[in-house]
């Protein structure tokens, strides 16, 4: 996967030698790595792109970290983007409940075992590419079925709906078969036949798929 097309990570920390160290953390994950030095930076760089998971630095000159989450967590296009909250060891004890209260999903204390944070990181990530894979097969769907919801739901029952209408077809074709010298039921059945074929690769397109 080129990288215009990979899973982002916003880094915001006021520091510039912490999302160095961030990002040399994070240079394993397959994802692009998008730094911002401010609440304001990361709210900006949140409208302008998706995000799969946000390192959230607490302690931050003008807006700190829970109050860009506050933010982030208010606007629905971000509001489901989820923040991991990293501080320093000495911080108050009770920042921790403050981070979950905001909406954080996880809260780690510097200085934070490497290796912990990029299994979690590559976590989100990948619950973020299942979203996104689950949205693809949902536009497959509602192409095939421009009336149908894009809900995942709603495009399981269009794989039965589809499966029930080709067992259908297929008993009317084993009707039609034990007539089939006559004329009109051949033509008949030649236009069954060709619709069969349709709907087998409609079939075959969303059984390609996982759902």
């Amino acid at each position: 996967m080129d990288s215009a097309h990979l899973p982002k990570i916003l880094l915001v920390d006021d520091q510039e030698e912490n999302l160095i160290a961030l990002t040399a953390i994070l240079k394993t994950v397959n994802a692009v790595v998008v730094p911002a030095r401010s609440g304001e930076d990361a709210l900006r760089a949140l409208m302008a792109d998706d995000f799969a998971v946000i390192l959230l630095d607490v302690v931050m000159p003008d807006m700190d970290g829970f109050e860009t989450a506050y933010h982030i967590k208010r606007k629905d296009r971000t509001k489901d983007v989820p923040i991991i909250f990293l501080t320093a060891a000495r911080s108050e004890p009770d920042l921790a409940f403050r981070g979950y209260a905001v909406g954080a999903v996880d809260y780690l204390v510097k200085p934070f075992d490497p290796w912990v944070l990029r299994s979690k990181v590559e976590i989100f990530i990948e619950l973020h590419e299942q979203r996104r894979r689950a949205r693809e097969r949902s536009a497959i769907l509602t192409g095939l079925f421009p009336g149908a919801s894009t809900g995942l739901a709603h495009g399981a029952g269009l794989v039965s709906t589809l499966n029930e209408h080709m067992a259908a077809v297929h008993k009317a074709m084993s009707a039609l078969a034990d007539r089939i010298d006559d004329v009109e039921a051949k033509e008949a059945f030649d236009r069954l036949d060709e619709e069969v074929a349709g709907l087998r690769s409609a079939h075959d397109a969303l059984f390609g798929c996982e759902i």
